[in-house]
């Protein structure tokens, strides 16, 4: 007879409420079912239209059981055009979800198939049509391994947004002040111009020199969809282990992620496992994800996991609760403003992997610019925007580096399609770091990270601040074919 856990009958019990936080499991070997499409929030009491990626239960994302493929059916309900990037993962080129690269936009109606092995981890899925992700078009995509099937503890997943009820063209006009950038056409013949607007602004060891942590000021910073006016509340065991699947899909905002009154590991980057860090603040940029394991208390009560805005007092989050406790209502600002996020990048230089690339020699090294200003709101990669680009080159099969260099006074969370990398070096200061998809770079700083050049492709390389993708910071990491 199967043993069933305290935690799994806890599990079992609350099977209703946990689908409210986590997509179903499919059964069976039908491909799942996806839709882009609209759907409407309360936000601060005022309705609000925003797009989704839904299943046929209207639950936002997907969760993968252990071993399933990826096997996706999307279609596009939107009245535009779309296509979806599957963050995280690395399928064939031809599914990557790029407009253009190599397949078209999805017209309004119109779906598309999708079939590869999943990467297990926390993952995420979003427009890659940045005014679409500003318009909330993301989910999660959670894929479970084994150990996560047999585990002795409870999922919860933490999606955050960076929400305004105006449009996204009417947000970029606020933050371009009229000035014209470099601008970009990336899907749908839409052209996303900008210029700039400084906002917030922290010396945090630069010197004499500002650093810019948020242009722009929004309307709203969503957990799960909700503000602390209305969170989420996530009801727990007595005793229980979560595992906190922490994801940023904000458009341009930084966040701490902070525990409280109980203490968390930080046990995996971007679906990659960490050695375990203990803390109750960890930092989390756009596009990055934290996988946290929190032990709560034997007894009753509630716990808020709080996602701080890097340099400001907004904050959002959920609450975890045992059945029947008393929850505080927590104000939505808090007394004092948020430090600037990594700027020594001391968080990153405290990560290690336990599954480290082989060691093998270097066949090609690059470095990689990052620049740009407020005023004009432009943003350039090796000193150019998208369309003007050069390209980082490499061939199949190659142990390529690529070092980030920051030269601007924001920080660039830089995502790299296609394949997994480790951070190296930090600075001059050699690292076996973490594995990402997603690495931070702070303002003047350098940071290198280390892969094996994948399939023969034009792959997107990035800054996953949207209003820096829109306009113009992308360039291509074109792999050719193994010599």
């Amino acid at each position: 007879m199967t043993h069933m856990t305290r935690r799994r009958l806890f599990a079992a019990c609350m099977a209703t409420g946990a689908a409210a936080t986590l997509p179903a499991y499919a059964t069976g070997a039908s491909p799942r079912r996806l839709t882009a499409g609209t759907r409407t929030l309360e936000i601060n009491g005022r309705a609000a239209t925003v797009f989704g990626l839904t299943d046929p239960a209207g639950r936002q994302g997907l969760v993968l059981d252990p071993g399933e493929r990826f096997r996706v059916d999307l279609r596009n309900d939107l009245p535009v055009e779309t296509i979806i990037h599957w963050h995280g993962q690395i399928p064939p080129h031809a599914q990557d979800g790029v407009p253009g690269i190599p397949m078209p936009v999805l017209a309004s109606g119109e779906a598309r198939a999708y079939d590869f092995a999943a990467r297990p981890g926390t993952h995420w899925m979003h427009s890659h049509i940045p005014v679409q992700e500003m318009q909330l078009l993301a989910a999660p995509l959670i894929v479970r391994t084994a150990g996560d099937a047999a585990a002795d503890r409870q999922d919860v997943v933490l999606l955050l947004h960076d929400f305004s009820f105006s449009t996204p063209e009417e947000v970029m006009a606020r933050i371009s002040g009229g000035h014209a950038g470099g601008g970009m056409n990336h899907g749908g013949g839409m052209n996303h111009g900008a210029g700039g607007m400084t906002g917030g602004q922290a010396h945090a060891g630069m010197g004499h020199m500002a650093m810019d942590l948020n242009d722009h000021d929004w309307d709203a910073y969503l957990a799960n969809d909700r503000t602390l006016a209305d969170p989420e509340i996530v009801r727990v065991e007595r005793g229980g282990r979560i595992r906190l699947r922490v994801i940023n899909a904000a458009a341009a905002t930084i966040f701490w992620i902070d525990t409280g009154a109980v203490p968390a590991r930080l046990v995996a980057t971007d679906g990659h496992p960490v050695s375990p860090v203990p803390g109750s603040r960890f930092g989390v940029a756009m596009g990055q994800r934290l996988d946290l394991e929190i032990d709560l208390p034997a007894g009753a009560g509630s716990w808020p996991i709080l996602a701080l805005r890097e340099g400001a007092r907004e904050r959002t989050g959920i609450v975890l609760a045992t059945q029947g406790a008393r929850v505080v209502r927590i104000d939505e600002r808090g007394a004092d403003n948020a430090p600037a996020f990594d700027v020594d990048l001391a968080q990153e230089a405290g990560l290690a992997s336990p599954l480290s690339l082989p060691a093998r020699p270097v066949d090609r090294a690059r470095s990689v610019m990052l620049g740009g200003t407020m005023q004009p709101y432009v943003w350039t990669i090796d000193g150019a925007t998208w369309g003007s680009h050069r390209p980082v080159v490499a061939r199949s099969g190659e142990r390529v580096e690529l070092t980030f260099h920051n030269m601007s006074m924001m920080g660039h969370p830089m995502h790299l399609h296609g394949h997994a990398f480790q951070v190296v070096s930090i600075g001059r200061h050699r690292v076996t770091g973490a594995v990402r998809d997603t690495v931070y770079v702070p303002p003047m700083r350098m940071v290198t990270v280390a892969l094996d050049a994948g399939e023969a492709a034009r792959w997107m390389l990035h800054c996953h601040h949207m209003p820096h993708l829109q306009t113009g910071m992308m360039t291509e990491f074109a792999v050719a074919p193994a010599a």
